[in-house]
């Protein structure tokens, strides 16, 4: 009989859990499936993350984390920090459409975990603020609406890749020139 690994189980159904979510949502999203996907039962899903709504909390916090870790927000150099989180979700699409997923369900409710994300986000904005502080970032829009804006330009064309691929073309020379389209914007909206 082979020998139990509870912290392997807890990584397979994690990462079950991740495509599952990303998938489906959390509404569409199935315990069972999760289950199969991660040759685990279903009693240590529930035993090792809660129910569902609280596994969807944990893996999209997990995910926020490892892209705030992964691409911090640099104000002196505006364009590189976009070309690091266009790079990290043309290879993690995953946490846009977690993301995504989290406005459907939620809309403008509050989030389970809405306290820890402000924090997230408000370490994001005060490297904005330090920025503008610093002469580096406009102070003309606020460093919030800033931050929400260079995100959104970022991060539109994976959240909608139809449209990018209607609108910009579908070819690797498109996206190329999108991509420059999109730093260019970006340092427009920061300029000083």
């Amino acid at each position: 009989m082979a020998a139990r690994d509870p912290e392997a189980t807890r990584a397979r159904i994690f990462e079950a859990a991740v495509a599952e979510f990303a998938r489906h949502g959390i509404a569409g999203a199935r315990i069972d499936r999760i289950a199969s996907e991660a040759k685990a039962n279903k009693q240590l899903i529930y035993a090792y993350f809660g129910n569902k709504a609280t596994l969807f909390a944990q893996v999209l916090e997990k995910k926020m984390l490892d892209l705030a870790a992964s691409v911090p927000v640099d104000p002196d150099d505006i364009e590189a920090w976009i070309d690091r989180l266009l790079d990290y979700h043309a290879a993690h699409p995953e946490v846009l459409r977690l993301l995504f997923w989290e406005g459907i369900e939620y809309g403008s409710s509050e989030l389970p975990d809405e306290a820890e994300r402000r924090d997230h986000y408000a370490r994001k904005v005060a490297a904005l603020t330090d920025g503008q502080r610093r002469g580096v970032v406009t102070d003309a829009i606020p460093a919030p609406d800033l931050l929400l804006l260079l995100t959104a330009l970022a991060n539109w064309a994976t959240v909608v890749p139809q449209m990018a691929r209607i609108l910009t073309g579908p070819e690797d020379t498109d996206r190329d020139r999108l991509r420059t389209s999109i730093k260019e914007a970006a340092r427009r909206l920061v300029a000083r």
